[in-house]
């Protein structure tokens, strides 16, 4: 049964030409006005679009649907003539153009070229190459997925062992104003290339655009129709542990213009799957609520929630928002399993780390470090701890080894110093330590962290510790994501589409 649409029309101006711009000849060159619209669902509700959570902002254009007024002359009679379903990223520059004096046809011809989509050809796939050490063999005709926002490969690691070809990787953080733009592009640089030294015999291309920038450029090259679209926006803006110094997070025109560009990658590529994963607080952005409309505008229905990925095998506490939506079949989050500690695994899809403590470098616990054990110790018997070393003016944070270890982080803010770096944005030579009950402390190497946060043996990382260290922290799970791609290929390839 087809769904009913009815369109409301709001703040149109009764005589919109009299609050139009005019132009230098004291013609009106038209005048935009805002709308919502309306779909009555089949359960008899209404829900008005473009969605948005909290209160409506009327100064805000990714808030309302867009429509274009003007009049033409025909026969000696003024006539009045509407162009709807203008992109809302388009509205600031036909307002300036309005400023400006631009006539009426050359915003008329704005419009039609910013609604235009353009279309690309299907990208030829590459063949499977032969696989080294613990890789996955993939068939030829394995399912194939893009993935925005890609980072050093995590999300790529997962849908490789689960038997999924990434055939397209985009991975470009735009530099902040706060860093150094040759630290920023140099780890930008080693992410790059690390994902091209891990993927690149899969066939994967990886791309160094924002998404902002392929989506202007209409996705060329890219395939339509990929069994599985995946993005994970930059979330430094939503993350708690971002805002938790500098205050509440404030989501920018960056955030809004990722999320554009991820709903306008659903509109031009028609996945059969689309996924995203981000910190929880994105659930409540502006950003996620546009790229719910597209989906539900392109027909797809949709399942999120906010996940303990310790829940699914994980040795960490890592709680992140994860979205999958599918068009003419449902595929839901995959079921949870037993948690295990990180000291020692206890599930098949996560790996502790005992075996590797008698390979990692001695250390020696710094003083906030000890007074956190002896805290620990006085109130329980002895067993691994593995104690952080970041901590600032409060005891480090530490996990005995039967429980998933605290959330990695990793943050390219040189203000905000993480695991792997300080506030400078230098390496941590150090960033955690393992205590063991006979007295032995171990530095946790980049190896352990990368099995804390699920990356398979075969994944390759780089020498330095902050390319390292982003790679990790940005990640994906890809223990998580194997999970969740296996379990959604067993609908998938069920399903009849």
């Amino acid at each position: 049964m087809t769904k009913t649409v009815i369109v409301e029309l709001f703040a149109i101006p009764e005589k919109f030409l009299e609050k139009g711009v005019k132009g230098s000849q004291c013609e009106s060159v038209g005048c935009l006005y805002q709308y919502l619209e309306t779909k009555k669902l089949l359960n008899g509700s209404n829900v008005f679009y473009p969605r948005v959570i909290g209160e409506r902002d009327p100064n805000n254009p990714f808030c309302w649907r867009w429509g274009f007024n003007c009049q033409e002359k025909h026969n000696g009679v003024w006539k009045g003539k509407s162009i709807g379903s203008i992109p809302p990223g388009a509205v600031h520059m036909i307002r300036l153009m309005q400023q400006q004096g631009a006539t009426k046809e050359d915003i008329i011809a704005f419009i039609k070229k910013a609604k235009t989509k353009k279309t690309s050809p299907k990208l030829d796939v590459c063949k499977n190459f032969d696989n080294t050490k613990l890789k996955p063999v993939l068939p030829d005709d394995a399912p194939i997925a893009v993935v925005l926002f890609a980072g050093g490969g995590g999300i790529e690691a997962g849908m490789v062992q689960a038997g999924i070809r990434p055939v397209i990787a985009v991975e470009f953080d735009p530099t902040k104003p706060d860093l150094s733009r040759a630290f920023v592009e140099d780890v930008a640089e080693g992410i790059a290339l690390n994902h091209h030294r891990n993927f690149h015999e899969y066939g994967c291309k990886i791309i160094q655009l924002t998404v902002q920038e392929v989506a202007r450029l209409g996705f060329l090259g890219f395939p339509r129709h990929p069994d599985y679209l995946h993005a994970s926006p930059v979330c430094a803006n939503f993350s708690q542990a971002h805002t938790a110094k500098a205050g509440k997070g404030i989501e920018t025109a960056d955030d809004l213009s990722a999320a554009i560009a991820v709903a306008e990658a659903i509109r031009q590529l028609q996945p059969r799957v689309f996924t995203l994963e981000n910190v929880p607080r994105y659930q409540n952005s502006q950003s996620i609520s546009i790229i719910l409309d597209a989906l539900e505008q392109e027909g797809y229905s949709v399942t999120y929630s906010v996940v303990n990925m310790a829940d699914f095998g994980l040795p960490q506490a890592r709680r992140r928002l994860v979205l999958i939506a599918s068009r003419g079949f449902r595929v839901t989050l995959p079921s949870g399993t037993t948690p295990c500690g990180w000291y020692k695994a206890f599930t098949k899809c996560a790996e502790g780390i005992a075996h590797l403590i008698p390979t990692m470098p001695d250390s020696q616990l710094l003083p906030k470090q000890q007074q956190a054990l002896e805290k620990f110790l006085a109130g329980n018997a002895p067993t691994p701890l593995l104690i952080e070393r970041v901590g600032g003016r409060k005891l480090p944070k530490y996990k005995p080894g039967s429980q998933p270890a605290n959330t990695i982080l990793r943050c390219l803010r040189r203000a905000t110093p993480t695991h792997f770096t300080d506030h400078k944005g230098c390496n941590r030579s150090k960033f955690a330590d393992i205590w063991l009950p006979n007295g032995t402390v171990k530095s946790l190497s980049v190896e352990g962290a990368a099995i804390l946060q699920g990356f398979p043996s075969w994944y390759e990382f780089p020498q330095e510790t902050a390319t390292a260290g982003s790679i990790i922290g940005y990640s994906m799970p890809p223990s998580f994501a194997t999970q969740l791609f296996i379990s959604a290929q067993s609908i998938l390839q069920g399903a009849i589409v």
